[in-house]
């Protein structure tokens, strides 16, 4: 519905005649009959009456009402997920994947020593993190706030508007995410309950909630304000973990660029600050002065 409501009859190629029509965007008829199917099936399919529509179906609803890659996807999530399983599986809370970070991904991540990353799973948890992506997060990350849910940070807590300078696009990308996430697995209970509490406590995500717009999240442009060296323009690159339901986010700025300038900057004072704070743990064992062996007697 909210698809056909934004089309024009001119941007399908339906000319008007006579009198303006009452509503804005196409109505059911015309995209019945663009998709090449009747009116009464195309009304049980917005319904949300999904269950045994065929891919060829579907392929033609998604040119009709004109559909980017991530809104084809999502609409065949949908469909897949109205259809009966063909055979038993496994009970799993898709939206956290993995509820531990492989130790093998925990090495990956500290060997990024110039590179902010994290690891997070579908319900925007993020499990791990490594030195830099701390230093990148000061005030925000810490190793004992994990698991932090940034999508809840991102609406909930007041501190977002700051740390995140573009906090419109940020906030419209974390909740097509989630979208994406539900259309994938509606009977999540875990991702259910976190939407239910966003939607309940933050206005700012039920009114995008109720766009239903869905994005690929695979690299954009990010401005945080950190603590230290400001404001930070970096490029964010998520990568799927393949079997683990997990992403890598890696923040990487243009060389020899500000960016970077400042990432080397947070990088160098962190080492430091890492270093002073391990002098300070074991003070003892560091300031003990050594003993010089005793003569042996004859």
């Amino acid at each position: 519905m909210s698809r056909r409501a934004r089309l024009t009859p001119a941007q399908v190629g339906i000319t008007e005649y006579g009198r303006g029509r009452r509503v804005p965007g196409l109505k059911r008829e015309e995209v019945a009959l663009l998709a090449g199917i009747s009116n009464e099936y195309y009304a049980r399919l917005e319904r949300g009456n999904l269950r045994g529509v065929s891919e060829s179906v579907l392929g033609a609803l998604a040119r009709a009402l004109q559909l980017d890659d991530a809104e084809r996807i999502h609409l065949f999530d949908l469909a897949r997920a109205a259809s009966p399983p063909s055979g038993p599986a496994p009970a799993r809370s898709a939206g956290r994947g993995r509820a531990e970070v492989r130790p093998s991904i925990r090495r990956l991540l500290d060997s990024m020593t110039g590179t902010p990353a994290y690891v997070r799973n579908a319900r925007m948890d993020i499990l791990a993190a490594n030195r830099l992506c701390f230093a990148l997060y000061a005030g925000v990350l810490t190793p004992e706030t994990l698991p932090l849910n940034i999508a809840r940070f991102v609406f909930l807590d007041p501190r977002a508007p700051d740390f995140f300078v573009q906090w419109d696009s940020i906030a419209d990308d974390f909740t097509s995410a989630l979208r994406i996430q539900a259309g994938k697995n509606p009977q999540d209970t875990s991702l259910n309950q976190l939407v239910g509490e966003l939607a309940t406590n933050s206005t700012a995500f039920s009114a995008r909630w109720a766009r239903h717009d869905v994005r690929l999240h695979q690299t954009s442009t990010k401005r945080l304000h950190n603590t230290l060296v400001g404001e930070i323009e970096l490029t964010g690159d998520a990568l799927e973990l393949t079997g683990d339901g997990l992403t890598l986010i890696a923040y990487t700025a243009e060389p020899a660029s500000r960016a970077q300038q400042q990432l080397d900057l947070l990088a160098s004072w962190h080492a430091n600050a890492t270093h002073a704070t391990d002098d300070l743990e074991d003070p003892v064992s560091r300031a003990a002065p050594q003993r010089s062996a005793r003569p042996k007697r004859t």
